[in-house]
This record gives C-alpha cells, structure tokens and sequence, in this order.
C-alpha cells in the first residue's frame, strides 16, 4: 500500500493512499463469488452463472462495496502502523475503484497538537479574601423574611409599590419593533395576571399607571417597550394585595431555622454566606488556573474537540431547561448564535484540557480502579440506579473512559492548586 502524508497544518493531516490492484481484484472477486450464489440471470440456475457475468450485471453494487470494504481497513493499518491517533473518524473523498486498477482514495484528519506544558509547580493563583459583614448578613435576613411574608388584602386605598396587583388585561401593539414590519399581531387577553409593582421585569412606564388605582378600577394607557414597539393596555384591576414581612427576633429565628434566639440565626447566616463566599473563590481560582493553562498553547486546537465541547455546553443548557420543565425548541434562544458566542470559551477549555493531559502524563496521574469504582457509585445513587446498571449505561458510549479522564484531569487540577502559590488579592 502506497501512502503520500501532506501536513495542511501542524494538526490536520492529508494522505493519499493507494490499494494495490491485486488486493482490489481479489476483494472483487470474493464479492462477485458472494453476488453469484443469490443472483439470478435468465439462462442459468441460481448459484450457477459465471462470476464474470454476474461482475457485468452488479459492477456498480460490487465496486461500491469492494471500496466499502478496503477504505476502512486501510485506514485503520496506516493509522496503526505509524501510531496515529486522529481526533476524529477521517473524511474520506476522491476514492477510485476498479477491477485491474489500484484503489486510490484521498483522507483527512485532525492529530492533537503537540503540548509544551512547560514549568508548572508553584504557579501563583490569586484568590479573593473572604469576608462577611453585618451588612451581608443583614441583607441574608431580609431575604428570609422576604421569603416568609405573607399576603394581606388592601381595602380602602390604592395599589402602591411592592404591591401584588391582580389583573384583567389586553394588550394591543400600535406600532411593531424598529426595524420589523408586516400588520400588528392579535390583541393578547390575560385573566387573573398577577403583577408586583416595581418589579425588575415590567415594561418601562407600566408601573406608574397602576400606582394609587383600587381594586375594581380600569385604566387605558400606552406604553413605548424596549425594542421601540408601542403597546397599549388595558386594564381591570381585580385585587390587591401587600406583603406583610414577620418581625425579625426570636420567634421568627424558631420558625424558619428551629433556632433558639435572633443571635443564633445570624450566626447560621454568616456561616452560609461564608461558604457560599469559600466555594466562589475556589471556583474563581480553578477559573483562573484553568486560564493560565489555556494560556500556554498560543496555536491552533482541532476543531472536533471545539466541536464536542460546545455540544457538550449546549446539551447541558438544554438538561437544565427540561429540569425546569421547559421545552428548549419553545423557547426564544437562537442556537446557532449562542453556539458560535460561545466558541471562544470552548477553544480556551479543550486548550487547557490538553494542557492537564499533558502535564498528568509527565506527573503519572491516573485515576484509580477503585476511585473510577466509587465515583460510579456516587452517580448511580444521584441517579437512583444499582452501580452495576450505572457502569452499563456508561459503557455503552465509551462513557467509563470518559469518566476516567474526566478524573484524572480533576486530580491533576489539585495536584496544581496544592503546589501554587495562592495570594489573596
């Protein structure tokens, strides 16, 4: 087999490769010998036509499958015998197949770079100090007795800020978005809207027209909404109804932390709010690590590993959604530009994963038969499966030797962080 290697780039590799003819004729004839047992041919009985006429009548199906065939298998021995391992199945193009020719056929693939992890003990990481304040846990505390008020009718006044408004409403569009055209979609009628005056997401201006209105009034008004559209409501206010927040001592400690005292509640809330703080500047280091990393491989990265990553990334939003009980194709993301926004960040995580590969190859960092084991384990049981069931689903996609080097690489990552210089800045 004759084999011409061409370097596109230091990561994309070009072979031609060519089957000798007398290995493309034997697989011809095998086939045609294979074709001859099931085809029938006026003028002779089944299994007893000539190979040749047979070949004559199926050339088309026997060459396709002959190249079929040999395609593969010669890229599997090229690839084997110069101990190359592509990023990705290669793509095949230009084959040729003929009896008494040789099979020539052109491939292409990616090869992970070569990595130069360079020095790496002691890296200097800088990690935000952790500090937690009256004012902190103070804001802790409101939250809870935000989440703990409870709701009074109003009578005798109108809607104020804060307030839960009730609603019957239609909203019509007078003019569309800027930039958009065509006639105004149908008027939309809501019963029984719930609405917080003041609240982060209501049309600029919608509030102050809903200020000092009693329950039973209606109101016309117009709004311009971000985007430029001109929307006019209508609106009947059916109820009204405020948030009456619990006093903050000792009874409402017992209520919602079975707490003895105010005091004992602060404290549990500043121990939160420091965790939670530990937990970001720890996610904030590995960040920063992980950066420096990426840092170290200024060239070009396979565009299949990019390819995965952001599929992984998208697959995962896309998890997130359906936990929510939202149907991803309902929603108004445009895939293919949040795929593309988040190209960079997928370059920069493969960069800094060839990186720890690299430098958990030089240390020896491997995980474990028994830490793959118990890491499976520790799966099954968020999952509610048997371990047993767990690795088999895993197995199934080559996920054991995903999970594997999922592991290796996160050791490696406290490996790093354990020889570091950490200084608080």
């Amino acid at each position: 087999m004759k084999v011409d290697f061409t370097d596109v780039s230091d990561i994309r590799k070009r072979v031609a490769v060519e089957v000798p003819s007398t290995t493309v004729d034997r697989e011809i004839e095998r086939l045609s010998q294979r074709y001859r047992r099931s085809v029938r041919i006026p003028g002779f009985r089944p299994g007893k036509a000539p190979a040749r006429l047979v070949l004559q009548r199926m050339r088309e199906q026997i060459l396709q499958e002959a190249a079929q065939n040999l395609v593969p298998k010669a890229v599997d021995d090229l690839l084997r015998e110069r101990d190359i391992r592509p990023v990705d199945t290669p793509d095949i193009h230009d084959v040729s197949v003929d009896e008494g020719r040789p099979l020539t056929f052109t491939a292409t693939f990616e090869t992970l770079p070569e990595v130069e992890a360079g020095e790496y003990d002691g890296l200097t990481l800088r990690r935000k100090p952790i500090e937690v304040t009256d004012a902190n846990i103070d804001e802790a505390l409101e939250q809870l007795r935000g989440r703990a008020a409870r709701e009074e009718p109003v009578d005798g006044r109108g809607a104020a800020h804060g307030n839960l408004v009730t609603v019957d409403a239609e909203r019509r569009v007078l003019r569309r978005p800027d930039g958009e055209t065509g006639p105004p979609p149908a008027p939309e009628r809501r019963s029984g809207a719930r609405i917080e005056i003041g609240a982060a997401d209501n049309p600029p201006g919608f509030d102050a027209h809903l200020v000092g209105l009693e329950a039973g009034a209606t109101t016309r008004f117009t709004v311009t909404e971000p985007g430029g559209a001109e929307v006019e409501f209508d609106v009947r206010v059916t109820a009204i109804h405020e948030r009456v927040l619990p006093d903050l001592d000792d009874d409402f400690a017992r209520a919602v932390g079975s707490l003895e005292s105010l005091a004992d509640l602060r404290a549990q809330a500043a121990a939160d709010l420091r965790a939670h703080a530990e937990r970001e500047a720890d996610r904030r280091l590995r960040d920063e690590l992980l950066t420096q990393l990426a840092g170290r491989m200024p060239g070009d990265v396979p565009e299949g590993l990019v390819n995965r990553e952001l599929d992984r990334r998208l697959e995962r939003l896309a998890r997130e959604l359906l936990a929510q009980r939202i149907d991803p194709q309902q929603t108004n993301i445009d895939w293919n530009e949040l795929r593309e926004g988040q190209r960079p960040a997928a370059v920069d995580t493969v960069k800094s994963a060839l990186v720890l590969d690299a430098i958990a190859g030089r240390e020896q960092i491997e995980a474990t038969k028994d830490e793959i084991d118990k890491e499976i384990e520790r799966l099954a049981e968020r999952a509610n499966r048997g371990a047993q069931a767990m690795r088999a689903i895993l197995e199934k996609d080559d996920g054991v030797a995903s999970l594997a080097l999922g592991m290796r690489r996160e050791k490696t990552i406290q490996h790093l962080l354990s020889h570091a210089t950490i200084v608080e800045a």
